[in-house]
């Protein structure tokens, strides 16, 4: 009987201490998760800041949480903007990066962006944002339901670019739609319908590139569109760089 005690208080003790040991490694997680939170929100807030700051804007932008383009991911595009000077900037999907691109555009005194948009309530909100910053003039929101297109023998939901100009030369684009819950790989048909109409030396932006089906995409795309020169820019939500070489 005694030694049954003795196995019993063992059992319990080792069990005692797995549990110890367990909510110790949880804690050492949680302070990491906490570093890494508070050093990804110090960053978007210096973005943020340089954002401000590049673009001059008087009035605030609007929130770059959630589905937005991240502030870092902005400053991006800014600064590519601002020294490439692009003529034809051309969106899949708008939002704020619309309005800080026809910013750019603005302080550039050239150059126009055209953003395609599927959702008639993001199309007008986008609309009234560029009306509020009096950037109207600079950017285009493009109805553009999405369609069906077909490679192979599967079906894409992509946009409809019936209202993008025939003959446009796209020295800029900026790829952060379709949404990911349209169907896998929502965003590979960017490729196959908008790199041919690149321009001389133009650059591809891809927002959300740390994303798995994004990294898939990539692979694609580094197959189908080899003169396209791939590289990363350090973002929070990752961020892919498409050149075209000349």
């Amino acid at each position: 009987m005694p030694l049954l005690v003795n196995s019993v208080m063992l059992l319990m003790l080792l069990y005692i201490f797995y549990k110890l040991r367990a909510a110790h490694l949880l804690l050492y997680d949680l302070r990491d998760q906490s570093r890494s939170d508070h050093t990804s929100l110090f960053r978007q807030l210096e973005a943020l800041q340089g954002l401000y700051a590049e673009l001059g804007l008087r009035n605030s932008l609007p929130p770059t949480r959630g589905w937005a383009a991240s502030p870092d991911f902005l400053l991006e595009l800014t600064r590519h903007a601002r020294s490439a000077r692009p003529l034809t900037v051309v969106e899949c999907s708008s939002g704020i990066s619309t309005v800080v691109l026809a910013r750019c555009m603005q302080l550039n005194g050239i150059g126009k962006v055209l953003s395609l948009e599927h959702d008639p309530h993001f199309a007008a909100q986008t609309r009234d944002q560029l009306r509020r910053h009096n950037l109207q003039d600079w950017a285009e929101v493009l109805d553009a339901p999405l369609e069906p297109h077909l490679w192979g023998d599967e079906s894409w939901p992509w946009y409809s670019l019936n209202l993008l100009p025939q003959r446009v030369q796209i020295d800029m684009l900026v790829i952060d739609g379709p949404p990911q819950a349209t169907r896998t790989q929502a965003r590979y048909p960017a490729g196959p319908m908008l790199f041919r109409r690149l321009a001389a030396e133009a650059t591809v932006f891809l927002d959300d590139a740390a994303r798995a089906d994004e990294l898939a995409i990539l692979e694609r795309w580094r197959e189908e569109f080899p003169s396209l020169q791939q590289s990363a820019r350090a973002c929070e939500k990752g961020c892919a760089v498409l050149t075209k070489s000349i």
